[in-house]
């Protein structure tokens, strides 16, 4: 009896050291050691520089980070990335990969490829694992930075971080002129009479030297005036629609006032021109700005959004970098944790504004207190970026049309709408030869 009792408490004292070195292992990650552990492995295909073209030290910061936590978070998966691609080459690559069986579990996509690699059935669908997850909240994204992900109604990404046009000001001008500062529901009637207004010859040489806008584009007014372009499939064109028109004499009217000369964004820089539309990329990009740049521009600077036409309203263009599942994967649960995390987790895309020049497609991140605070810590002069203003942009962006080819049919319009402003006859009747232009190339693409 007394050796049975012995023998009970050797049993229950090996249990116990059992469990200590169980919680051990652990705790110190040694269980990962074992010849019997399995770890899953997921791949993730990711650009070595920047996606908003700038030289960025930090490329892979935030990716890191959110593999970091990401591994703590989930024992027995691991996660690693490509590196040493540079933006140039990687849908090249990744092209090549997914043609050798070898694509990555989840890879970033560049917006001008995403319609070539969702019509070519490269990414996974995610309609299923979206319904079946109960804690995937879509409507904690911007909404139009969630539908840069559809393509053809299929939601085939995730947005990770985006950047949309703002309209920059160059308030000293309009203090200068005494004209007050527009309001954010101002219009392109509004936006006209002040570039007339500023646009003179300043010196008295006979040469105009102040000018009202530069970079303003014909996508700009068909933006702000709810112009649909293609239809859905991209096989017709809608040129002479009468929204279209109206953009199109309002592009004429505002180009007037240059008296042919053409203005470079350098001349913004230098103080000479009252507007200038920018991805806010583009703003924080400015190695002699972002932060900085009331420090070295020598002009006061403001941000509003786009003017509205009479058929709009005051919005602008979304670009936005998603991130894609490939069709191929095996780890289609694990990949689809890591493409939650990385996009929808606060910490991680905050960061966003640390290491990018993009924008966190999360709304809650956006119009932090956080965000607020680095902004402010950032600027020469204490004033924070109006974030209510970069939030709306944002918030009721357009997203480009999704069908095969649509650069090449936005070329075409291009060079249609530049063929109609600089032609002498009557802007109706080109319209309508262009448009038809138009639609035979693209009836040849079908």
């Amino acid at each position: 009896m007394e050796q049975r009792t012995d023998k009970k408490h050797v049993i229950r004292a090996g249990g116990c050291v059992l469990l200590l070195l169980i919680l051990w292992m652990i705790a110190s990650d040694m269980y990962k050691k074992l010849p019997w552990f399995c770890e899953d492995t997921i791949r993730v295909g990711v650009f070595s520089d920047s996606y908003w073209e700038v030289q960025n030290g930090y490329s892979y910061q935030i990716l890191e980070d959110a593999i970091a936590q990401f591994e703590e978070e989930h024992p027995g998966v691991h996660v690693e990335y490509v590196s040493g691609i540079m933006k140039a080459d990687y849908s090249e690559w990744l092209a090549e990969e997914m043609m050798k069986g070898t694509a990555p579990d989840v890879f970033f996509v560049p917006g001008e490829h995403f319609n070539d690699f969702a019509e070519a059935g490269a990414l996974k669908e995610l309609t299923h694992l979206i319904e079946s997850d109960a804690d995937f909240q879509p409507e904690h994204y911007y909404a139009s930075a969630y539908e840069y992900g559809v393509y053809e109604g299929v939601q085939y990404a995730l947005p990770y971080e985006c950047a949309p046009k703002l309209m920059f000001v160059n308030k000293s001008i309009l203090t200068a002129e005494g004209i007050a500062m527009p309001e954010d529901k101002w219009t392109w009637e509004d936006f006209y009479r002040i570039c007339q207004e500023v646009t003179r010859d300043t010196d008295g040489n006979g040469t105009i030297d102040q000018f009202g806008t530069v970079g303003y584009t014909w996508e700009d007014a068909f933006d702000s005036n709810s112009v649909r372009l293609f239809n859905r499939k991209g096989t017709e064109c809608y040129l002479t629609d009468e929204k279209a028109g109206a953009a199109i004499s309002f592009m004429d009217r505002l180009e007037g006032l240059n008296s042919g000369y053409s203005v470079s964004s350098r001349e913004f820089a230098l103080g000479n021109v009252a507007f200038q539309p920018m991805l806010f990329s583009e703003y924080r990009a400015y190695r002699s700005y972002p932060l900085s740049i009331k420090k070295y521009a020598g002009f006061e600077w403001d941000c509003l959004t786009m003017p509205a036409g009479p058929d709009g309203a005051n919005i602008s263009r979304l670009d936005t970098l998603t991130i894609a599942m490939s069709a191929s994967t095996v780890h289609m649960k694990e990949a689809w944790e890591f493409m939650k995390f990385l996009t929808g987790d606060e910490e991680i895309q905050s960061e966003i504004f640390d290491y990018s020049e993009g924008v966190s497609v999360l709304k809650k991140v956006v119009e932090s207190e956080k965000t607020r605070r680095f902004f402010q810590e950032n600027t020469d002069t204490g004033d924070a970026l109006s974030l209510p203003v970069l939030s709306r942009a944002v918030e009721h962006a357009v997203v480009v049309p999704r069908f095969h080819d649509y650069d090449e049919a936005v070329a075409e319009v291009d060079r249609a709408v530049r063929t109609i402003l600089e032609s002498s006859s009557n802007i109706s009747m080109e319209t309508i030869i262009q448009n038809r232009s138009i639609n035979t190339y693209l009836k040849s693409k079908q």
